[in-house]
């Protein structure tokens, strides 16, 4: 795993850089992002998807929020779809199993909130780990590995 960018956000830089992810991404591309609740992995969700509806020309979706209780939430783009998940509330990899996350992951983009359990339990490639950290009210630390790219604008 490669360490590619490691510096401090606030949310016009955050929003920036999710839309350089956003327009280098590729379907079956996986994010994992770590880091305490409140730090900032939805707001980095939301802002990464909105600029993945930008750049396939469609209107952005009006509500995007953590799926802590339905553990998936869905965007549908034109040929694939972004799969959203929140694993807090899961406790062992059968309960992985069991919501088909695997499958997904292969032909659609995924992200993965409290990614642990995927982490410990299953070879998977061509992913992003992205680690908060917050610094203050306004600003995050983000650390990004890739699994593969050595470079964030390798793509």
């Amino acid at each position: 795993m490669f360490n590619i960018l490691e510096n401090t956000f606030d949310l016009n830089q955050l929003n920036c850089l999710t839309k350089k992810l956003a327009n280098n991404s590729n379907i079956g591309d996986i994010f994992l992002l770590t880091g305490e609740l409140g730090v900032g992995k939805t707001t980095f969700t939301r802002l990464f998807i909105n600029a993945l509806f930008e750049k396939h020309l469609m209107a952005i979706p009006d509500n995007i929020k953590s799926p802590s209780f339905p553990i998936l939430i869905n965007y549908s783009l034109h040929k694939y779809e972004i799969n959203h998940y929140d694993l807090y509330r899961l406790k062992n990899k059968n309960e992985l199993i069991e919501i088909g996350i695997l499958e997904n992951i292969k032909n659609n983009i995924t992200i993965i909130e409290w990614p642990d359990l995927i982490i410990n339990n299953f070879e998977i490639t061509n992913y992003y780990l992205i680690k908060f950290e917050l610094i203050d009210l306004n600003i995050r630390k983000l650390t990004i590995f890739h699994s593969r790219k050595q470079k964030l604008n390798e793509f």
